[in-house]
C-alpha cells in the first residue's frame, strides 16, 4: 500500500457499535503504519548499493561461502566479496527459475529464510529477522528486486574518521566510515563496512568497527573495505616510557627509526660490543661465521672505522656472492626436475653469482632476465624461462618478486584488498605474449626469442585483448619489431616507479632485520602498510640515487647503528616486535648452520657433482636437499616458489633430535684430524683449546665460569663401563668432542644475534 487512505464517511449522529470503534481504531492504526511503511519503500533499494554490501558483510559471498571458486556452494553461486554485481544479480533473481525470491511474499523467500537460518542453513544464521539489513533485503525483494539503473550515482571512495590517531594501550576507538557517491552525497556505511588489522596481536577490530589496542606498543593499521573500495586506520600505539641517551645516529636510518621510538616511547638497548657485531655481520652478508683469526685481529684493532672497513671486506669477498646467489636463485626457481636441468641450473646459478660478485646493477640483472633471449648456454638467463613457461606464470613471479604485488587473486576478480581489476593482470600478461620457444638439439633445451607481433593478451573472461601497461600506468603501443619485455623492465627501474625499489628493500631489511617494515616482505600495498613508512620510502629512495647498488643497499643497512643494537632487551622494550629498538635474534639458515657446524667440528659435507669442500651456501639448486637429511630437516627452500616463505625458519623436535643424536653430527664431531681430534693432540694445553672453540663458536672468549667448567670437564679422569680407566688420549678427545657438542647445541651458537 502507497499514499494515504481515503477517510471513512460518517455523520455526526451516527453512532457505531462498541466493536466497531475498536476495529476502527486497528484499522487507523495499521493504516498509519503502512504510511510510515510506504513512505520507506517510495526509496528503491538499490542491488548493489544496498543487496551486495550486507552479503558481503555477511560473509554470503566469502571464498569459504557462496563464492567458492567455481562452483559456489550447494548449488548457489556468487561473485568473491560481490566484485561482479551483474553476474550475483542473475544468479539471485533468475537462476533455478527465480525460486530465491518471492516479491508477492518477500519474507518467505529463501533468500531472507536461509540467511536467517528459518531454514535449515549449513552456513548457520548470518542475520537477525529483527536487523535492519534483514529488513532492506525483504524490502528490496518486495519492491520487485530492482537492480538500479545505469544513471545511479556509482560509489567513489569511501572515508575513515577518524583516519590516523594516537591510541594508549588497551583502550578502545570507534571508528565511522562514509561512502561518497559520484553525484556528491555520502552515506554512513560503518555498520556495513568490514575490518580487519593486519597485526592481531596489537590490535582487533570488531563488526561494527570497534577498535581494541592490545598491550604491545608500535603501530598497527586496519583495512576497512566496503563495495570494492579500501582504505586504512592507522593507529600509533605508545608505551610513554622516557627516551634518553639515544646512541649517535650513523645515517638516515637511525634518525628516522629514533625518531619513531620517541614518539611511541620506547628506549632503544644500547649498541652491541665489537664480538657480536662481528659474529653478526659475517653470518648476514657472507653467511659463515668469522675465522678465530678474525676474530682476534678485529678485536685487537683500534680503528675507529674498523666496523665499516670489515663490512667492506665482506662485501668484496665471493662468501658475499655465494650466499646472496643461494638467496636469489632459489627466489628465481632455480629447480632441478631431472638430470637434464644440471646444465641450466649450474650455467643460471654461476650468472646470478658472477652478477653479485662484479656488482652489476639490480635494475640490469633484472632486465636480463626478463627480456632474455638465446640458449642458456650462450645467455643463461634464459634458464629463467626453461622453469615459467606461461605468461600468466611470468606476470605473477614477476609481480609478486619484483614489484612486492601479488597479482594471482586479479586473474578472476578484483583484487580484494587492493585497487587492481583483471584488466590489470591481463595488461601485465601482455608484456610476456611475444615470448617465443623452438626447441634445441639439446633435450629438453628451448631456444627463447622474441616474435614480430602487436603486444596484446585476451581477458579470459570478458574474451577482449588487452595491451600492456604497467601498474597503474597507461596503456603501451609497442611497435611489433619491439619487445615488450624491455618496455617492461624500463617502467619498473624508472624513479617514479612506487614498488620496485622498495620492495627489493624490503626484502633486504627482513634479511638483516629478521622481519620487514612490510610483512609479509612482499605484500606492498595501501591496505599493509609500512611499521615505518618514511623509513621504508627513504631506502627506496637511497637504493635509487645509488644506481640500484646491491652493496650500497647492504652497506647502508649494516653500518646504521639501529643494525648494531645490542639483542639484550632493557626493562622497557622487551615487548616490541616492530620497532627495531633492538636486534631481533634470528635461527640461522639451514645452509648456514650446516657450514657453521662444519667450521666448528672442522669436517667438511661432500655433495654429488660438486668439488670437495664445496659450501651448502654455495650449492646451485635444490636437488641437493634429496641427499642430505640436515638441509631437509632445517628447511632449505625447493625453489617452487617465489615467496621466502617456503624457507623454514621456525625451530622443531626433528631439528633438536637432528642436533643431539644424528650419526652426521656425531660423525662430523669424531672426524680425524677434526678439531676435537687435533686439539686433543695439541700441547698448547686446553685452555687455548677451550679459547679456540669459543672463538669459533661465539667470536669471544670464554667468561671465568665458563672457562672453569670447561677445564674442568676435559680434565677430568674417564673409566669405561666397566669402570676401568680409559686412555688418557682417547678421553681427552672424547671430552673435547662432547665440549663441541654441548657448544653447538647452544641458543647463542644456533642463532645469529
Amino acid at each position: 500500500m502507497s499514499g494515504t487512505a481515503d477517510p471513512i464517511p460518517m455523520s455526526p449522529s451516527h453512532r457505531f457499535p462498541e466493536f466497531f470503534l475498536v476495529a476502527l481504531v486497528a484499522l487507523s492504526a495499521l493504516l498509519f503504519s503502512n504510511v510510515v511503511f510506504a513512505e520507506d519503500e517510495e526509496r528503491p533499494v538499490h542491488f548493489v548499493h544496498d543487496v551486495v554490501p550486507i552479503l558481503t558483510k555477511a560473509h554470503c559471498n566469502s571464498g569459504s561461502c557462496h563464492a567458492k571458486a567455481d562452483v559456489g556452494q550447494r548449488g548457489f553461486r556468487l561473485s568473491l566479496l560481490g566484485f561482479e554485481p551483474q553476474e550475483d544479480y542473475e544468479h539471485i533473481v533468475k537462476e533455478a527459475k527465480g525460486r530465491r525470491v518471492f516479491p508477492n511474499a518477500p519474507e518467505q523467500s529463501l533468500l531472507v529464510l536461509k540467511a536467517a537460518n528459518l531454514v535449515p542453513h549449513g552456513g548457520g544464521s548470518k542475520l537477525d529477522p529483527e536487523s535492519e539489513n534483514y529488513k532492506t533485503l525483504v524490502r528490496w525483494i518486495s519492491q520487485g528486486m530492482p537492480y538500479g539503473k545505469e544513471s545511479d550515482p556509482t560509489l567513489a571512495s569511501i572515508e575513515i574518521d577518524p583516519k590516523r590517531m594516537v591510541m594508549e594501550t588497551n583502550t578502545k576507538q570507534q571508528l565511522r566510515v562514509t561512502a561518497h557517491y559520484s553525484d556528491g552525497t555520502k552515506r554512513d556505511v560503518t555498520e556495513l563496512a568490514l575490518y580487519e588489522a593486519n597485526n592481531k596481536s596489537m590490535a582487533e577490530a570488531s563488526e561494527s568497527g570497534l577498535v581494541e589496542t592490545s598491550d604491545l606498543p608500535g603501530n598497527v593499521a586496519v583495512m576497512v573495505r566496503y563495495s570494492g573500495q579500501v582504505s586504512v586506520f592507522s593507529v600509533s600505539i605508545p608505551l610513554g616510557a622516557p627516551v634518553e641517551n639515544l646512541p649517535p645516529e650513523n645515517n638516515f636510518i637511525d634518525k628516522l627509526v629514533f625518531a619513531n621510538l620517541k614518539e611511541i616511547g620506547v628506549p632503544p638497548s644500547p649498541v652491541c660490543d665489537d664480538a657480536t657485531f662481528l659474529r653478526r655481520v659475517t653470518l648476514d652478508i657472507a653467511g659463515r661465521l668469522p675465522t678465530p683469526e678474525e676474530t682476534s685481529a678485529f678485536l685487537d684493532s683500534k680503528a675507529p672505522d674498523k666496523r665499516d672497513v670489515v663490512i667492506d671486506s665482506l662485501l668484496d669477498s665471493p662468501d658475499y656472492a655465494d650466499y646472496f646467489a643461494n638467496k636469489w636463485t632459489a627466489l628465481l626457481k632455480n629447480k632441478r626436475e631431472s638430470k637434464a636441468d644440471i646444465t641450466a641450473n649450474f650455467a643460471f646459478h654461476s650468472w646470478v653469482r658472477d652478477s653479485l660478485l662484479e656488482n652489476k646493477p639490480y635494475d640490469e640483472i633484472v632486465k636480463q632476465i626478463l627480456a632474455a633471449t638465446g640458449t642458456i648456454v650462450e645467455n643463461p638467463p634464459v634458464a629463467w624461462y626453461k622453469r615459467v613457461t606461461l605468461p600468466k606464470q611470468q606476470l605473477e613471479d614477476v609481480a609478486q618478486l619484483f614489484l612486492g604485488v601479488r597479482m594471482q587473486c586479479a586473474q578472476c576478480h578484483h583484487h580484494p584488498f587492493e585497487r587492481w581489476s583483471q584488466h590489470d593482470y591481463y595488461s601485465l600478461a601482455a608484456f610476456f605474449s611475444q615470448v617465443g620457444r623452438k626447441p634445441t638439439a639439446i633435450a629438453g633445451e628451448d631456444l627463447i626469442f622474441h616474435k614480430r607481433g602487436v603486444a596484446k593478451f585476451e581477458n579470459k573472461k570478458t574474451g577482449e585483448p588487452v595491451k600492456p601497461a604497467g601498474l597503474g600506468g597507461p596503456t603501451l603501443e609497442i611497435a611489433p619489431d619491439d619487445d615488450p619485455r624491455l618496455q617492461l623492465a624500463n617502467w619498473m627501474s624508472e624513479e617514479s616507479n612506487p614498488f620496485f625499489a622498495k620492495v627489493l628493500m624490503n626484502r633486504y631489511w627482513k634479511h638483516f632485520f629478521k622481519r620487514g617494515l612490510v610483512e609479509p616482505e612482499d605484500d606492498i600495498r595501501d591496505t599493509n602498510p609500512a611499521t615505518n613508512p618514511e623509513l621504508l620510502d627513504a631506502l627506496a629512495n637511497h637504493f635509487v640515487e645509488s644506481g640500484f647498488d646491491l652493496k650500497e643497499a647492504v652497506r647502508v643497512l649494516t653500518r646504521s647503528q639501529t643494525y648494531q643494537l645490542s639483542s639484550k632487551p632493557n626493562e622497557h622494550n622487551a615487548v616490541d616486535r616492530q620497532n627495531f629498538s633492538h636486534f631481533y635474534p634470528k635461527r640461522m639458515q639451514a645452509e648456514v648452520l650446516l657450514d657453521s657446524i662444519d667450521h666448528l667440528a672442522g669436517s667438511s659435507t661432500d655433495f654429488a657433482d660438486l668439488p670437495p669442500g664445496t659450501r651448502a651456501i654455495a650449492l646451485p639448486d635444490n636437488s641437493y636437499n634429496a641427499s642430505s637429511a640436515f638441509l631437509k630437516v632445517f628447511g632449505r627452500p625447493e625453489g617452487a616458489s617465489v615467496c621466502e616463505c617456503e624457507r623454514v625458519q621456525a625451530s622443531s623436535l626433528a631439528q633438536s633430535l637432528h642436533l643431539m643424536n644424528s650419526n652426521e653430527v656425531k660423525a662430523k664431531l669424531a672426524k680425524s684430524a677434526g678439531r676435537a681430534d687435533l686439539l686433543s693432540k695439541s700441547e698448547k694445553g686446553d685452555v687455548d683449546g677451550i679459547h679456540e672453540i669459543y672463538l669459533t663458536a661465539f667470536s669471544r672468549l670464554p667468561d671465568g665460569e665458563e672457562l672453569s667448567i670447561a677445564e674442568e670437564y676435559l680434565t677430568k679422569p674417564r673409566t669405561d663401563a666397566a669402570g676401568r680407566p680409559v686412555d688418557p688420549k682417547v678421553a681427552k678427545r672424547k671430552a673435547y668432542e662432547d665440549l663441541i657438542w654441548a657448544i653447538m647445541n647452544t641458543k647463542e651458537f644456533l642463532y645469529n644475534h
